[in-house]
């Protein structure tokens, strides 16, 4: 059997309101029940600005490591604007957040990115960005618009930074069902982009159209298993598909252990 790897309980898991109401920490005690070894801070769950605050960041990143989990912090904010610019404001909130709490990894949307990577302006800002808590790594994930979800924009902005003298200036989160609302099949965009995967968000996706949303793989799930086999499997791996709010904490623990080894 392969080594196990490591399993990020993304905070939605658990049900967007319940989070809302309840607040990140109770679910992060579910996810240390079920056997993960991170957890996913959303900042679009967040109840209100203030928990967005260095302070109660702080708070949160502190008892997450008592728990014993590493995180990361998502923010639905995009690194390039609309108009094809880096955001550099909001890269630079982004890290501020992720760096109260400790975090990992900070996750960014990719946004409007067109051509020039500005790689310079990104090392500038993200420093040693290794993943050490007080320097979070920067990586972008594959989102469900058109901008911002496309193969070609993440082989340009790779293959930009290369070009620029900054490769490895930041990472990318693949997620493996979100390439469903642009109609793209991950197997084949897969291989162009592993080099730069750092962390995987898991799902797949159930029904079409508007009406599409994130299901849990089937364990006979034969193509995403072969998806997982043309990504790292040394990095980290993020369950983002809903856990049954009848059982949640016997599915949580299911899926860890089922998605550290699948």
């Amino acid at each position: 059997m392969a080594d196990a790897v490591e399993i990020v309980i993304v905070a939605s898991a658990f049900g967007m309101n319940a989070v809302r109401v309840d607040g990140h920490l109770k679910w992060a005690r579910a996810a240390k029940r079920a056997g993960a070894a991170g957890f996913e801070v959303r900042r679009e769950l967040f109840a209100s600005d203030a928990d967005a605050h260095p302070q109660p960041l702080r708070a949160l990143g502190a008892a997450l490591t008592d728990l014993g989990l590493w995180s990361v912090f998502s923010t639905p904010a995009s690194l390039y604007a609309a108009h094809g610019r880096l955001d550099t404001d909001a890269l630079r909130i982004a890290l501020d957040q992720a760096s109260a709490l400790g975090a990992r990894f900070v996750k960014l949307q990719l946004g409007g990115f067109a051509d020039d990577a500005d790689g310079a302006a990104i090392a500038a800002q993200v420093g040693s960005g290794t993943g050490s808590g007080a320097h979070p790594r920067v990586v972008v994930e594959n989102g469900q618009l058109a901008q911002g979800g496309s193969p070609e924009q993440f082989v340009g902005l790779f293959d930009a930074l290369a070009r620029e003298g900054h490769a490895g200036a930041l990472g990318m989160t693949f997620d493996t069902g979100n390439w469903a609302w642009v109609d793209v099949a991950p197997l084949d965009i897969a291989p162009q982009l592993a080099p730069h995967v750092e962390y995987i968000h898991c799902k797949t996706i159930a029904g079409e159209g508007a009406r599409r949303f994130a299901s849990a793989p089937a364990d006979d799930d034969a193509s995403f298993r072969a998806l997982l086999e043309r990504l790292p499997r040394d990095v980290p791996r993020g369950i983002e598909f809903p856990f049954d709010p009848s059982r949640i904490d016997a599915d949580a623990a299911r899926y860890v252990n089922w998605l550290a080894r699948v």
